[in-house]
């Protein structure tokens, strides 16, 4: 190989050539004419079984086997979308699908947001039941002689949430007992017969 190539072929190369087509197909032709592979890689300076890849690859696929069209290396484990730069016109029929679904998404958007804020209203009501039932038991276990504030840490309950609770008038309630009274007084003027 010195002979060959002189004293520069025992250096270390710090880059690998990269090899053109017709290169290639030059050293192969030598390998088919009759040459023996490692002669023709060590005058080449290159690895014998590089040289067997490419006459391989090109008994099978002929030129086209030359031609690298995989890329070297390991693949990539989420294949990334290709931005298509070439858009092109939408037909009518296209555009008029576009605007349907345009629509339909602002409806979806729109029954979402009402479905939450229905979800919230629930949740509200539950809570405000949840706080005046609070409220009516610290009241039965106050009269029983438990102290105010203890019952209202046990509940989990502000003082002024009890007082609120305790103090707020129910307008149904009211006005059931004016019904109420209204029946009463009908029953008795008519001999506790009818009411």
């Amino acid at each position: 190989m010195v002979d060959l190539h002189g004293p520069e072929v025992l250096k270390y190369k710090v880059f690998n050539k990269v090899w053109t087509h017709e290169e290639k197909l030059e050293l192969i032709s030598k390998v088919i004419a009759g040459t023996p592979r490692t002669k023709v890689a060590i005058e080449a300076g290159i690895n014998a079984g590089l040289l067997y890849q490419w006459v391989h690859k090109y008994k099978l696929q002929g030129y086209n086997g030359l031609v690298e069209s995989k890329k070297k290396g390991r693949p990539t484990k989420e294949p990334r979308m290709k931005k298509s730069t070439n858009t092109l016109p939408l037909t009518e029929s296209e555009r008029e699908e576009l605007i349907r679904l345009r629509t339909e998404n602002e409806y979806i958007k729109a029954e979402n947001e009402v479905i939450k804020k229905r979800i919230a209203l629930r949740q509200e009501k539950w809570v405000a039941q949840l706080k005046a039932k609070k409220a009516r038991i610290i009241k039965e276990l106050r009269e029983k002689g438990y102290q105010l504030k203890y019952l209202l840490k046990a509940m989990h309950m502000a003082k002024s949430t009890y007082y609120f609770e305790i103090n707020r008038n129910d307008i149904v309630a009211e006005r059931n007992q004016e019904v109420l009274e209204e029946i009463k007084n009908i029953f008795e003027e008519n001999k506790r017969r009818y009411g």
